[in-house]
């Protein structure tokens, strides 16, 4: 236990003696060191030498300096650990209660009662300990702020963020993708890279759960889809190896909804799996349809699992809208999803637009419809079109 510093101002030689008297053995086990000034002047030139101590004890009528006056002087310290006990005469009640306005921890009257003061001082010391603990709490907390922004910064490095992306097949397919944390970090992310020359595989996927767990999960995962695609052209094949790798290094059952599609750049062909994530839209001539074939249980989870594909032919013009269930479950204050239906009609409106476009005008839909309303999940999506 650290020491607690006391400053004991008083004009009154006798205090000092009582003071050493009464608190001998606190004193003589190192709980309490005392500091003594005669008035407000010699008190801030102890406070300034000695910054470390915690509990002034403070006659309010002293020469020079008195002790509202020096009062005023320590709350200008800005220490809220720095815990003031005013000390006058019974009658005085007047200077006793504009000290306690002005911000006095506590106050004994004259002559003193050292059993009360004791306990005062006992009281002030608990004060202390909390303000400590909370200053600590505080400090912790900025830090995890600070961790927090980086993190922040390095997911959103690991996430593609150049387009085009594929600048010599620019003028055949028009990609974009968003993801937008709903804290400082997201367990979604998107995923998309070059298999061979005709091949490209497009990830979208959702981490249970939120936050720092979820976003380390989040890294794990898109490193081994993506290690498992670099050298796969089967979306099946694919999913059940990553959640094979996924399910032996899952902690508490932590797991995660991956739609994972490989498209033929000379065809328009796509080998998609979804590995239980939200279905996505086809958009095609006037019509708008969610891609639902394909349905298998989210990786992580499970091992010894064998996924299915599908495939779907997407035409010039067609465009397939990945998106997280952030986008249909943004909610508004009456606790209202978005839900399929609106999120199908805002794509029906946009399906002449580019990727980026579209990308802008579902999320001034989800603005427009929660308005104010805090995001409560991740919102992420990622949209391929054939030109």
């Amino acid at each position: 236990m650290d020491t607690i510093k006391i400053l004991s101002v008083d004009d009154e030689e006798a205090i000092e003696s009582l003071m050493r008297q009464y608190f001998r053995r606190k004193i003589r086990a190192g709980e309490y060191e005392f500091f003594y000034a005669r008035n407000g002047v010699e008190a801030l030139d102890v406070l300034n030498r000695n910054p470390d101590i915690e509990i002034i004890l403070s006659d309010i009528n002293m020469p020079v300096m008195d002790g509202l006056k020096l009062l005023s002087k320590v709350k200008e310290m800005h220490n809220p650990a720095l815990q003031v006990i005013m000390v006058s005469a019974y009658g005085d009640m007047q200077n006793i209660r504009q000290a306690m306005n002005n911000g006095a921890f506590d106050f004994v009257t004259k002559p003193i009662d050292m059993e009360d003061l004791g306990v005062t001082v006992e009281k002030a010391i608990s004060q202390i300990h909390y303000v400590h603990e909370s200053q600590e709490e505080h400090t912790q907390l900025e830090s995890l702020k600070k961790d927090l922004s980086v993190a922040s910064e390095i997911q959103q490095y690991i996430l593609p963020r150049e387009f085009p992306p594929f600048p010599d097949v620019s003028d055949q397919l028009d990609i974009y993708a968003s993801m937008e944390a709903a804290k400082d970090v997201g367990g979604d992310f998107y995923d998309f890279f070059r298999i061979d020359d005709d091949h490209i595989a497009f990830v979208i996927a959702d981490v249970c759960g939120k936050g720092i767990p979820a976003a380390l999960f989040m890294t794990m995962s898109r490193t081994m889809v993506r290690s498992k695609g670099m050298h796969c052209l089967s979306a099946a094949e694919c999913m059940t190896d990553a959640n094979r790798q996924l399910a032996a290094n899952s902690v508490d059952c932590m797991f995660v909804t991956v739609f994972y599609a490989i498209y033929d750049i000379r065809t328009g062909l796509v080998n998609y799996c979804n590995a239980g994530h939200n279905p996505p839209y086809l958009l095609h001539g006037a019509d708008s349809t969610m891609v639902r074939g394909s349905k298998n249980p989210m990786l992580g989870s499970f091992d010894g699992l064998q996924y299915k594909d599908g495939s779907l032919q997407m035409e010039p013009g067609d465009t397939l809208v990945m998106y997280t269930d952030g986008v249909t479950e943004a909610m508004n204050f009456s606790h209202e999803e978005l839900g399929p239906e609106r999120f199908g009609q805002i794509l029906q409106n946009a399906r002449d637009m580019g990727s980026q476009e579209i990308v802008k005008a579902v999320k001034t839909g989800i603005a427009d419809f929660v308005g104010d309303a805090r995001q409560s999940d991740d919102i992420t999506m990622l949209v391929i079109k054939r030109k």
